[in-house]
């Protein structure tokens, strides 16, 4: 056996010097590059591409291209297709102990004579696909998928490869019956090219081999895994025809010879056992042992065994290029799911295929998914269009539309766009100007809008989960979109006093008679059932009126953008002015009875226009027709700023710059005072006895009045939801009551002893002046964390450093 291995390693020493010596006895051409095609492939591998990632890319377009030539030629030749048995692409990559490395790229297609290496790939932008495609009379099939530019694409492998070797047979044709397979070999620092046949022969039957001998930089591109991606991300869509990638993996297998070897040792053993002398025939128990438990009970012997296979890469084929109504839910869902590496469920989708109108095709994809990232409210002014896959004839070229990128409130949308044919740049990385990138902006946020209407009309629970989502996007939309502002505002939604959800339209559905205002009320932070409860819609909620109720930071935005919703004005209610929009049918006694009553309070209202004046809390005192419970209310003027409108301004910190606006407007509120409210009854009778003018003054009474009413005031600004002027002597003000009521003495002293602090100590750390140890070093430090083991009931067991902790599970 041993002399039989060593006769065959010594034939295979000789048969490989063998084809080295038939190998250095080829004829090679050498062909020298022309002057201005030499510079220009340098420009290509050193600056045209961006990304060198491209480089399997454009090779697998190639090979398509040679794919198609051969398919569209067959058809009125067949003996081409003689020579090889599938049409496909496949990928291998390989890796020498030596640490080198290359990458084979094989294709079954129409493959090449001498002089087409030479004229092919010998010339940039020369691939004959123009030329093929007039002689196929403009492909009457309809069905040619040629990308072109073969030269260029083919000089993107020196990106990552020192040499290239290219192997190639014509199909067999009429005219070329008995074709040969050449070889064209080339290095990256090179002026010149080699043409030779083949050494090996005919290897390859019929097509093109490439291979790549890669840079010392570019071994990354041998792993399997970033071919996978890269053909994932490029090419998984780019051709009709499979590319298979070969890969090997270890299994453990029972070893055969290593299990004979066990039995007969368990044999002999058991011999021996059988033939020892000593052992007493008296003392000797003989037990009957089935063979059949004895292999069950031993465990087999295995031997890790290397199997190489071919998994094919673009097993999915591209389902926008089918008929909507053949693809099901689950074959958009996992298309999603896969594309753009979400583990949701998109909440809906739409299929359609269009003209941009200037002439190009395309079909296209709408996603919405079913959430949005964590980071879409973080940058708010950021929009950056990251998740549309714009795609020529099934190669993808670009996320970034650039100054096309879609608004703010759409960027969100996943979205593929194969167009037939665009003006691309000659690496095909970028489109060049074109005006169907505009279009393709409007065209896409037209469908989405559709998309969303449909949903809203046909499927209510699924509109209650894209509401949840995307509501807050819509306001921002109709924001910032003027030219689809309408149609966003009617997708948006908002809680009322009588309902939890309302659109505009809905809400004019429901307006009263004569009312001639949309009303809201907007605070932000607060949940609609606190609003409910606010002072200012107690009268409005009394007789039966809608009210809007925004408690989104976006809300009260939306509304100042929109102003009006077909041609009816939003009216705050947290401001002066308020009408109910009947006031005209109000009776003759109504109205007598207001004035009565603003004859009646003249004296508190003269009394507390002069306190909150002093206090700059509020401009004015009036009798309120929106309290019905309240005994009291700040509201803002018409040219004032209500509460939320303050805490909008003072995040942004917009009034730094308009400081003299700013406070002129804070001082724009109105007192309105309740006169059904018992307290404010009680309130009046104290001013109408307080001494007159020329009688002498009760200074006590007048303190203890005053204290009252700036507590009430005090009190008014929280419920309106403004800050109290000064917080400290308002909870001072508020102690004072409390100790009244509690029977304790206001003048009753705290006790504040406190312990004092250590005596000054100025002497610092002896390494207060050395600088401080940077924690992560040239981007490198040491992170170390620990857990708790706990058992089956939940109790702690002992903590143990990750990096001594032996569980599997970790």
């Amino acid at each position: 056996m041993r002399l039989l291995r060593a006769i065959l390693l010594t034939l295979s020493v000789f048969s490989l010097y063998a084809v080295a010596q038939d190998a250095s006895d080829v004829p090679k051409h050498r062909h020298e590059y022309q002057s201005d095609v030499a510079r220009l492939r340098k420009i290509v591998i050193n600056s045209l591409y961006s990304h060198r990632e491209v480089f399997l890319r454009e090779l697998i377009s190639n090979a398509n291209d040679a794919l198609e030539k051969l398919r569209l030629t067959s058809l009125t030749e067949p003996e081409t297709l003689s020579g090889a048995e599938n049409m496909n692409i496949t990928i291998k990559a390989e890796k020498e102990e030596d640490g080198t490395a290359k990458i084979i790229i094989r294709d079954t297609g129409i493959g090449m004579a001498p002089e087409e290496l030479a004229n092919n790939l010998g010339t940039l932008a020369k691939s004959g696909t123009s030329e093929f495609l007039s002689k196929a009379e403009s492909d009457t099939s309809g069905n040619g998928n040629l990308i072109g530019a073969f030269g260029v694409g083919f000089y993107s492998s020196f990106l990552v490869a020192d040499r290239v070797q290219v192997a190639s047979i014509a199909a067999k044709s009429s005219k070329n019956p008995n074709p040969e397979q050449y070889v064209f070999s080339s290095g990256a620092d090179e002026n010149s090219f080699e043409i030779y046949p083949d050494p090996r022969g005919n290897t390859l039957g019929r097509g093109t081999e490439i291979t790549l001998f890669l840079k010392s930089d570019a071994l990354e591109y041998v792993d399997t895994h970033m071919i996978s991606d890269l053909v994932d991300k490029h090419s998984s869509f780019s051709t009709s025809f499979p590319i298979y990638m070969h890969t090997t993996r270890t299994e453990m297998v029972p070893d055969e010879e290593a299990e004979a070897e066990a039995k007969a040792t368990e044999a002999a053993k058991k011999a021996k056992e059988t033939e020892n002398p000593d052992l007493d025939d008296d003392e000797a128990v003989v037990e009957e042992v089935d063979e059949e438990e004895v292999e069950e009970k031993r465990e087999p012997v295995l031997k890790p065994v290397t199997v190489e296979e071919w998994i094919q890469l673009n097993s999915q084929p591209p389902i926008w290029m089918r008929d909507p109504k053949d693809v099901t839910d689950e074959e958009y869902e996992a298309f999603y799911q896969v594309t753009f590496k979400d583990y949701q469920k998109p909440l809906a989708w739409y299929h359609f295929a269009g003209d941009s109108g200037s002439g190009v095709s395309f079909r296209s994809i709408i996603y919405v998914p079913s959430r949005l990232d964590d980071s879409y409210w973080q940058n708010p002014l950021q929009s950056v269009t990251k998740d549309i896959r714009l795609l020529v004839k099934r190669v993808f070229i670009t996320s970034n539309l650039g100054e096309d990128a879609l608004p703010k409130w759409a960027n969100w949308v996943k979205v593929v766009v194969d167009a037939e044919d665009l003006p691309l740049n000659v690496s095909r990385e970028t489109l060049q100007s074109t005006a169907f990138l505009k279009q393709l902006k409007g065209i896409i946020l037209k469908r989405l809008l559709q998309l969303l209407s449909r949903i809203q009309e046909q499927d209510p629970e699924k509109w209650e989960q894209v509401q949840e989502t995307f509501g807050n996007v819509f306001k921002l939309g109709a924001v910032e979109d003027f030219k689809n502002r309408e149609r966003l505002s009617t997708l948006v939604r908002f809680p009322t006093n009588q309902r939890n959800s309302t659109s505009l339209d809905e809400y004019l559905e429901n307006k009263k008679q004569g009312q001639s205002q949309i009303f809201y009320l907007a605070d932000m932070g607060k949940s609609p059932s606190e609003l409910a409860k606010s002072v200012f819609i107690e009268k409005l909620h009394a007789r039966g009126y809608e009210v809007l109720l925004l408690g989104d930071p976006l809300d009260e935005v939306f509304i100042t953008n929109i102003r009006r919703w077909k041609k009816i004005p939003f009216q705050d209610v947290a401001k002066g002015g308020l009408k109910f929009g009947d006031e005209e049918l109000d009776p003759e006694e109504e109205k007598e009875e207001q004035a009565r009553l603003t004859e009646k309070y003249k004296p508190l209202i003269e009394w507390l226009r002069k306190e909150i004046r002093e206090k700059g809390v509020a401009r004015d005192v009036v009798i309120s027709n929106r309290l019905v419970t309240s005994s009291c209310a700040i509201v803002a003027d018409e040219s004032g700023y209500t509460a939320n409108l303050e805490k909008l301004i003072s995040s942004s910190h917009a009034q730094a710059n308009h400081k003299h606006m700013w406070e002129f407007a804070k001082k724009q509120k109105v007192l309105e005072i309740n006169p059904r409210s018992p307290l404010i009854e009680g309130l009046l009778k104290r001013i109408e006895q307080l001494p007159a003018e020329d009688e002498e003054r009760d200074v006590e009474a007048e303190d203890e009045l005053r204290e009252v009413a700036t507590v009430l005031v005090d009190g008014a600004l929280v419920r309106s939801g403004f800050a109290v002027t000064d917080s400290n002597d308002f909870f001072t003000r508020v102690d004072r009551i409390l100790r009244r009521s509690l029977g304790v003495s206001e003048h009753a002293p705290t006790d504040t002893t406190v312990k004092p602090a250590p005596p000054v100590d100025p002497e610092l750390p002896a390494d207060a002046d050395l600088p401080e140890p940077e924690e992560f070093a040239n981007g490198h430090g040491q992170v170390s964390w620990e857990v708790e083991e706990i058992d089956e009931f939940g109790n702690v067991i002992k903590d143990v450093p990750v990096d001594k902790k032996h569980h599997d599970e970790l």
